[in-house]
């Protein structure tokens, strides 16, 4: 114990008094009416009844001992690993006697608490009567306010200072021990003790020890701006914390100077150089312990809120060790890469972060951020704070319903088109844009906001929906900002922290087992008591669900592979964004594409980590995605991921019972099995319940083809043509077109009739082949083949040629003669002038290009 304990025990036990009762004012109302009779009859028995309840509460009221007034027991916070990482409390707290306490600190604190302190017998009948007002309009929880500086003492002392505990019960039991304190002790002394237990913000307990710490001196040289800020603090240390918000403190600090003034205890001079004073002036800069100790702050935040919701053990002072499921090596990554420019690019300092880590399979919290560049401890803390979500909501309100309760699959098919909600609002995706229908993993993965509209709104029950989420921690009032039920737009936004985003899709990655994420294993009191804080799991949603939805997830990963893929990691998540409205993007003059919230939430077999990034208020800034903002979320998710994934069994899911994988006729709709025929490039493999598989053949693409019948070939000698003729191909389907493919002598052609004709074909023995084209396939072929005979004009010509012996004889005589001829190419090689019987001779040349023409007609 240290000497300014022993000196605070011993002030205590000499300064034991007994103060006397305050006398009772009677008085008689004078009778009017008779009926003021029945109502003065009313009013006592009130009176009395209320009477009754103080004394039934007040009996039940526990011992306050001298150890609950100057205890001052700290409680340790150990890491997964069992090694101490904070001393939260009374450690190093200060404390000062009575007569350390300056004047203006005693002044500053009862104008602003309770200025009737000197003169009260430990309660404010004023103070009762509003407690009682409260209970009646707040239903059984007093509204605040009204508490004397001795009430406050033995909240401190004894009772939880949660708001959730403030019952008209606590109230009476509180009141009552404060009368009998105020018998105990004197205003002196119920002062100092108060003074040196009051929170003065992050981990800084007492007036003394924020001297100290915040001014560097001692607590008997505090001046006024000094005082009037310790005791504005009181009522809420943490958000009128200079360090962290300089305006509401120097407004908060303004206002205690100004009650000071008006109630005579300093002059107007004093008053107004007071309250020019710079907020931070004096302020030292915070110890090297305390800016270590903003690694893990928001963790701490988080632990803190766990214990005493859970325990109702104050851990200020209560003396726990509280075992916590920290990792300090992810926590130290995820605080570096917030906090650093050595990882991603957050472009300015204002920009804040969010995140969750989350152990997949038991639900242990395993790192937390609630900022970046947080200057206080036990400060905001947004991890555990809700706001939109966008899009990453869809797995959970949409999604996941309906292949929980519909069976979907994955491949069931959406009609993306124009779209309104009830009211007559039109909703829009993205892009602007429309893609007709589409599966199920399509919608999801290219995040279309109308076919979630409608599969939530139409297809499912909201009932479904409301039991899906409730299965995962989400209550319905805090998705929707205080509405009791579902509204259309939870389709594609919801309210959720970035705690219970990650701890909801933990269930996706744990086989649909959900346990509410947790930062507390286990809390040991003071007496060796140990409290188990481990929460059950629960199955949240069929294996089939978490599956079907993890598988759709990982090809957003893909789709996303240069922002968060990871090698040899396998992961899924979801993207979200948020957008401002109209009035919004006037007001504040913001370019088209801004928007104020980014997210991505992933996960592995391993752990779910969810990342926020964004501004605390719209007016402060937007994201884009032309400086990179808005992937922020998605670069810091990866950095963290493939941290705490290295050395770590990254086994992919293995697929449950429940799913069968099918070979889809894509397009077809409901899913329809691939006929025989199906391209390979219209088939897709997707997932479905087992029990739910087609088992209908496609006809669009599935009917089999065969060779044509009837094929023949006939060749008229006179016409010198050659009919080719085929029995006509009948398809199943009548819709679909059909076209023939035949070939002659090697030479292709496409036909829709059942005839074709070629004149003067080609001598000799001809090969003819027919098949038949349709459903983007070509059946097997059919083929004849056909002689066509040398044409007699042919054989005349070949003997006629002998008569030219004597004129080439006479072309040897003359070796001119070859020349002209080559010089007069057009005219016929061999003729005379006079020589009118070898015309059909002449012929001969002109047979080429009769075959030219054949063979152009062939390829068209």
């Amino acid at each position: 114990m240290s000497q300014n304990d022993q000196v605070t025990r011993k002030n205590y036990k000499k300064n034991k008094k007994n103060t006397n009762q305050p006398k009772k004012k009677g008085g008689a109302g004078k009778w009017i009416k008779r009926a003021f009779l029945t109502l003065f009859a009313l009013i006592m028995l009130a009176v009395v009844a209320g009477g009754s309840l103080f004394v039934y509460y007040a009996a039940s009221a526990p011992e306050m001992t001298e150890d609950d007034l100057l205890g001052t027991f700290s409680s340790e916070l150990v890491d997964m690993n069992g090694e101490v990482f904070y001393t939260l409390g009374a450690e190093s707290r200060n404390f000062a006697n009575p007569d350390e306490f300056p004047e203006v600190m005693i002044n500053a604190m009862t104008a602003i608490e309770d200025q009737r302190f000197d003169s009260h017998m430990g309660v404010d009948p004023i103070g009762i009567a509003r407690a009682a007002a409260g209970f009646v309009t707040n239903r059984g929880q007093i509204s605040g306010g009204g508490s004397t500086i001795t009430q406050q003492l033995v909240k401190l002392s004894v009772f939880s200072t949660a708001r959730e505990d403030q019952t008209l019960r606590r109230k009476a039991q509180e009141a009552w021990l404060a009368v009998q304190l105020e018998r105990q002790l004197s205003k002196e002394q119920i002062m100092s003790l108060y003074l040196n237990k009051i929170h003065m913000a992050g981990n800084v307990y007492g007036v003394a020890t924020a001297a100290e710490e915040y001014y560097g001196k001692h607590v008997s040289e505090l001046e006024i701006h000094e005082a009037a800020l310790f005791a504005g603090m009181a009522q809420a240390p943490n958000r009128f914390n200079p360090y962290v918000n300089p305006d509401l403190a120097e407004r908060r600090r303004n206002v205690v100077i100004s009650v000071m003034r008006n109630e005579g205890m300093i002059t107007e001079e004093e008053a107004n150089a007071a309250m020019e004073t710079p907020i931070d002036e004096g302020l030292i800069e915070r110890s090297q312990d305390e800016q270590n100790n903003m690694v893990f702050d928001g963790y701490l935040v988080t632990v803190l809120d766990e214990v005493k919701e859970k325990t109702s053990l104050d851990p200020y002072t209560a003396g726990l060790t509280i075992e916590t499921n920290i990792d300090m090596d992810a926590q130290q990554r995820v605080y570096d890469v917030l906090n650093s420019e050595d990882y991603v690019n957050f472009v300015n300092d204002d920009i804040q972060s969010a995140v969750s880590l989350v152990e997949a399979e038991t639900g242990k919290v395993r790192a937390l951020a609630g900022g970046r560049n947080q200057e206080s401890q036990l400060s905001a803390n947004r991890s555990t704070q809700s706001r939109s979500v966008g899009s990453t909501i869809k797995p959970l309100t949409t999604y996941g319903p309906a292949i929980e309760s519909l069976q979907y699959s994955t491949y069931h098919q959406i009609i993306d088109e124009e779209y309104s909600y009830s009211d007559g609002t039109p909703l829009r995706n993205y892009d602007r844009q429309y893609r007709g229908q589409i599966s199920l993993r399509d919608a999801l993965v290219d995040s279309r906001n109308i076919p979630a509209a409608k599969v939530m709104n139409e297809d499912l029950e909201n009932a479904q929906v409301e039991q899906f989420l409730t299965n995962l921690g989400i209550d319905i009032e805090t998705l929707n900002s205080s509405a009791d039920s579902l509204v259309e737009q939870n389709a594609i936004n919801g309210n959720l922290s970035p705690l219970q985003l990650a701890g909801s899709y933990a269930s996706f990655a744990n086989g649909g087992n959900y346990t509410e994420p947790y930062t507390v294993s286990r809390v040991i009191t003071q007496d060796g008591q140990e409290i188990d804080l481990t929460p059950e799991t629960n199955q949240a949603m069929s294996d089939y669900t978490a599956y079907m939805i993890t598988d759709v997830l990982k090809d957003v990963v893909s789709a996303n592979y240069n922002t968060v893929g990871i090698s040899n990691l396998p992961q899924a998540g979801k993207t979200g964004t948020t957008n401002f409205t109209q009035d919004q993007m006037d007001q504040y003059n913001y370019p088209s594409g801004a928007v104020p919230d980014s997210w991505y939430v992933g996960y592995t077999t391993n752990y779910s980590l969810s990342v926020w990034a964004g501004y605390d208020s719209y007016g402060d800034g937007y994201l884009s995605l032309n400086d990179g903002t808005r992937q922020l979320p998605r670069q810091i998710y990866r950095e963290i991921m493939e941290y705490v994934s290295e050395g770590m069994d990254n086994s992919d899911w293995s697929r449950p019972s429940s799913v069968s994988v099918v070979d889809v006729e894509d397009g077809s709709n409901p899913a329809q099995l691939p006929g025989p025929n199906t391209p390979s490039d219209n088939i897709v493999t997707e997932l479905f319940v087992a029990g739910t598989e087609p088992s209908d053949v496609s006809t669009s693409y599935g009917e089999e083809l065969s060779a044509p019948t009837g094929l023949s070939a006939d060749y008229d000698e006179e016409s010198d043509e050659l009919t080719i003729t085929w029995d006509e191909y009948t398809l199943d389907n009548e819709d679909e077109s059909l076209t023939y493919n035949l070939s002659v002598d090697g030479q292709s052609t496409t036909l829709s009739d059942t005839e074709a004709v070629i004149t003067e074909p080609p001598s000799g023995s001809l090969t003819i082949t027919l098949s038949v084209s349709a459903y983007g396939n070509t059946g097997p072929e059919s083929s004849v083949s056909i002689t066509i005979p040398e044409r007699i004009e042919e054989e005349e010509e070949s003997e006629e040629e002998e008569p030219e012996e004597e004129p080439e004889e006479e072309i040897e005589e003359e070796p001119e003669e070859p020349q002209e001829e080559e010089e007069t190419e057009e005219e016929p090689p061999g003729t005379e002038p006079d020589s009118s019987e070898e015309e059909p001779e002449e012929e001969e040349p002109e047979e080429e290009p009769e075959e030219d023409d054949t063979e152009e007609d062939s390829e068209e």
